[in-house]
């Protein structure tokens, strides 16, 4: 088998190198024909190459990862804008606004930052066009890069036809080139997202046959003097194409560093020629520098993989998130989920989705974003630094606290745009009197008996209503027995709701601003009726997981949003009656495979797992859990689950290869609920958003 290797991301440092080629002629000196193939030829393939890789990974996610790429490359491309400031005040460019706006929105504002825009509105095209089909997007982007042939490379054969004058001079009143995103950029991004591994066999000698076509096609237009520019060549999408399928077939992992590295090496090229060359005359080295192409050439490379070592270092990424033990978030089930309970809740009440506990152990700021993005627009959370994190994560919408905030706090309850929960009466009078205005919903006691003030004192909440500095904003209550199927919690459950309605009602009918209101959480929303309320209050339904297994429903639908999963540390051979783990615990009944798995109860896993009969996925099959839990590992008795390495990932909470392990299978075995479970998963923990 062949040895893979993160062949995309380390070809990107030789596209960057390739695109500084470009604007360094290494070869000018010594032969002219040289560097009119290795720049106009062999380095044309880069920026494709860059275009095909973003479809590439845009076209694995479906699109999905669109949002955030869009994001991280206009940030990115801003830092570049910013950095050449000087350059353009120097050079005296972009003096007009007119100027500025083509520069910033269509061409870039330095000659080698045409990409950014060209591969932001690429990029938005492409998923357009994606939209119709492969066949078709593909056809249209391929009909888009001819026309723009015309006006680059070919551009002196349609020149001569009145039509064709009038065509490209009307386009070159916008753009300077037909390099662009609207041209150039969306037959790449899309041939990258329909690309796959190609047989190297077949694929070597068919990039070496293209880039000889794509050679001799360069050389016959340049003796025609037909190309305006030389971006666009007719056999350079199959010349790209058959290297990306080529690189694809040795593909295997990600190269973080070498990732970096391009992105600060494209960036900061330029600068480095004008360094070098500043330096050269300084030092009267002009010669060796910058007469000599070559010299120039290698000194630019030289200084600017420096500058972008330093760079990539100063970005450098912590530990990789899946290392040791880690969460995985499954987006798309947390946005069916959603989907799934906006549903349920019908089309005059809305979620409000409970994120206490950083999510029940999900992950409170991702899954927030994910809400976000499904149309979620109100959030409650249990503390007062659990709504300044959303809110520190630009979150938007309104975030309740559920739970006691210290009234001296309530400055930063003003200041972050949080809503307070009023436990009681005299918590509501301390809280005004702190002279800050504060947005409050009043919690209700139904018959509980933890927080609120009683439904049965109208009187209570009428005196809070008239108190200064409360914004109100809203009722609710809670509904302590809504899981239970006994008559007798049932009647409870029916009073509560009775009391609460009676309640909303009653305020309404004296003027008081009641705003917003919510009664049903999880349990009440998947088995009672809808009650007349603005919202319901969804925690761990969001995340497809019940309290209990007993309580477990497939047939609803939801899905199981997180997976918890470990590192095999190592592994050792026992024989039968050896002994192993803290007070030797564990005592091999059989010659035994004994793995040691780098997660332990700090990371929230109960500390009797084993003892209670937990187990593990490894490689599809179930393994027990033995031994003693420690704090940062456990044993497991992978005699069963076939060859085992350092390295392999063990599946606690999960599916591995139609196994699986439920939250509420691991709280039964412990006897507990999920919620405890799942909200002690430990900050240790890496995350992963698939």
């Amino acid at each position: 088998m062949r040895a893979k290797t993160p062949a995309l991301d380390r070809f990107r440092v030789a596209a960057a190198v390739l695109v500084a080629a470009i604007h360094t002629s290494p070869l000018a000196s010594c032969t002219a024909e040289g560097d009119f193939w290795l720049t106009r030829v062999l380095a044309r393939l880069a920026v494709p190459f860059f275009f095909l890789v973003t479809g590439y990974f845009l076209g694995r996610s479906n699109w999905k990862s669109l949002p955030r790429f869009l994001k991280k490359t206009g940030l990115l491309y801003l830092l570049a804008i910013a950095l050449y400031v000087p350059l353009n005040v120097y050079a005296r460019q972009l003096t007009g606004w007119q100027e500025a706006l083509r520069g910033i929105f269509l061409e870039g504002t330095f000659y080698h930052l045409w990409y950014f825009p060209a591969v932001l509105l690429g990029a938005v095209l492409a998923f357009l066009l994606s939209r119709l089909g492969a066949r078709s997007g593909l056809a249209i982007a391929a009909l888009l890069y001819l026309a723009g042939l015309g006006g680059d490379s070919y551009y002196g054969l349609l020149f001569t036809h009145p039509a064709g004058k009038a065509f490209y001079d009307a386009l070159f009143c916008v753009f300077s080139y037909t390099r662009n995103g609207g041209v150039f950029a969306p037959l790449f991004l899309l041939l990258g997202a329909s690309a796959k591994p190609g047989n190297p066999r077949l694929c070597l000698p068919g990039f070496l046959l293209a880039l000889a076509c794509m050679s001799g096609e360069a050389v016959l237009l340049r003796q025609a003097g037909w190309p305006r520019h030389d971006s666009m060549l007719l056999f350079l999408p199959v010349c790209a194409v058959l290297l990306f399928s080529l690189l694809l077939s040795v593909n295997g992992g990600q190269d973080r560093a070498a990732r970096r590295f391009s992105a600060a090496f494209y960036v900061l090229h330029p600068w480095c020629i004008v360094l070098v060359r500043g330096a050269a005359e300084a030092l009267g080295l002009e010669q060796p520098l910058v007469q000599n192409s070559l010299g120039h050439f290698l000194a630019v490379v030289l200084l600017c993989s420096l500058l972008s070592l330093a760079a990539a270092l100063l970005r450098a990424e912590g530990p990789a998130e899946t290392g040791r033990a880690w969460r995985e978030l499954d987006r798309q089930a947390l946005a069916a989920n959603a989907a799934l309970l906006r549903r349920q809740a019908g089309p005059h009440c809305a979620l409000m989705a409970v994120l206490k506990a950083d999510a029940y152990g999900h992950g409170a700021v991702p899954c927030a974003r994910v809400l976000r993005r499904c149309g979620v627009r109100a959030f409650a959370v249990a503390t007062l630094s659990e709504g300044i994190a959303l809110r520190k994560a630009f979150v938007r919408g309104a975030i309740l606290i559920l739970g006691y905030t210290p009234p001296a706090e309530a400055e930063l309850l003003a200041r972050w745009r949080l809503t307070q929960a009023v436990v009681d009466e005299p918590y509501a009078r301390r809280l005004a009197a702190q002279g800050h205005r504060v947005r409050v919903q009043l919690a209700v006691d139904t018959g509980m008996h933890r927080l609120g003030v009683p439904a049965d004192d109208p009187a209570a909440f009428r005196r809070i209503y008239r108190l200064p500095n409360l914004r109100f904003a809203g009722l609710f209550s809670h509904l302590c027995a809504a899981n239970s199927a006994e008559p007798s919690d049932e009647a409870f459950t029916a009073g509560q709701i009775d009391a609460f309605l009676r309640l909303a009602g009653t305020l309404r009918a004296c003027g008081c601003p009641v705003g917003d209101t919510h009664l049903l959480a999880s349990a009440g929303l998947l088995r009672l009726e809808m009650q007349p309320c603005s919202h319901v209050r969804p925690g761990l339904a969001l995340f497809g997981v019940w309290e209990t297994q007993e309580e477990r429903d497939e047939s609803c639908g939801l899905r199981p949003v997180l997976s918890l999963r470990a590192r095999v540390a190592c592994v050792r051979r026992l024989a039968e009656g050896e002994r192993a783990g803290y007070g030797l615990a564990f005592t091999a009944k059989r010659p035994t495979l004994l793995a040691t798995v780098s997660i332990g109860y700090a990371d929230g896993l109960p500390r009797d797992l084993a003892e209670r009969g937990g187990e593990a996925l490894l490689h599809g099959v179930r393994v027990p859990i033995v031994g003693r839990l420690c704090m940062d590992q456990l044993l497991i008795d992978a005699t069963d689950a076939g060859e085992v390495h350092g390295g392999d990932a063990v599946t606690l909470i999960g599916e591995d290869k139609g196994e699986r392990i439920t939250a509420e299978e691991v709280a039964g075995r412990c006897g507990t609920i999920s919620n405890e479970v799942l909200s002690r998963l430990g900050g240790r923990l890496g995350l992963v958003l698939r």
